[in-house]
């Protein structure tokens, strides 16, 4: 065989492994309620909410009309795992955009919070994520100054400076949660404006700011991820209504 024969199946071999490295790495995450289960289970208390689908996740259409959240989901979880808490939202007037992003990671669509606010017209936008998102949208942020009214750092925290932002940053992280890192966490709050405020959830961990079971490192919880969602909301809506 030529040396030219040779060098393109080696080549066409490591095509191969590396499409399908890239394949099982996509497939391996952290699966989610199935929304449309959830809407119906759930049917009765939160009448007021229509769940529609987006070209990049979900709208969650309220009741309300001035103010909306978008919300970018943790690494590798699946996005509709934050239902239960952006449903909540919509239905006490926070409309609410679920992101989907690439292979699960807010680093590879680090801008879709632009798509929204391009194509919605709201009075207030308002960023929330958790984990890596909300590290990937509190930097996003930090070049979006003027556009946003508060950001909401689910076990999670900054790292570009956001010491100029004239929105209220809230941190917002579980007393029993091992994934995050304390130490970083600390750190960041150098990076944002004096006035921030912080809420720990006494009981909660990492993974019940969404509903797809434990983590990998995770402390346990000692409260149900029904209280963990219910306290995030309510630290939330104070905020935003205040």
């Amino acid at each position: 065989m030529k040396k030219w024969a040779k060098a393109i199946l080696v080549l066409m071999v490591l095509c191969t492994v590396l499409i399908m490295a890239v394949a099982l790495y996509a497939n391996d995450y952290y699966r989610a309620v199935d929304i449309d289960e959830y809407m119906t289970d759930n049917a009765d208390a939160d009448a007021d909410v229509d769940v529609i689908q987006i070209k990049d996740g979900y709208f969650f259409d309220g009741p309300g009309t001035e103010n909306a959240l978008i919300f970018y989901p943790g690494a590798k979880v699946e996005e509709t795992a934050y239902a239960p808490i952006l449903n909540s939202l919509a239905n006490q007037g926070i409309d609410c955009f679920l992101i989907r992003m690439p292979m699960k990671l807010a680093f590879l669509g680090l801008s879709k919070a632009d798509g929204i606010c391009d194509e919605y017209s709201y009075t207030h936008y308002y960023l929330a994520g958790h984990s890596l998102g909300g590290a990937m949208i509190a930097n996003y942020s930090a070049e979006h100054i003027e556009d946003y009214s508060g950001l909401f750092l689910l076990a999670a925290y900054p790292t570009a400076d956001l010491t100029n932002a004239s929105f209220p940053v809230v941190f917002i992280f579980g007393e029993n949660d091992e994934v995050l890192n304390r130490e970083k966490l600390e750190d960041s709050f150098a990076l944002v404006p004096s006035d921030y405020s912080e809420t720990v959830i006494h009981g909660g961990n990492h993974a019940q700011f969404g509903s797809y079971g434990a983590q990998d490192g995770d402390g346990s919880a000692t409260i149900t991820a029904k209280e963990q969602w219910k306290i995030t909301v309510d630290t939330i809506l104070k905020v935003i209504n205040k």
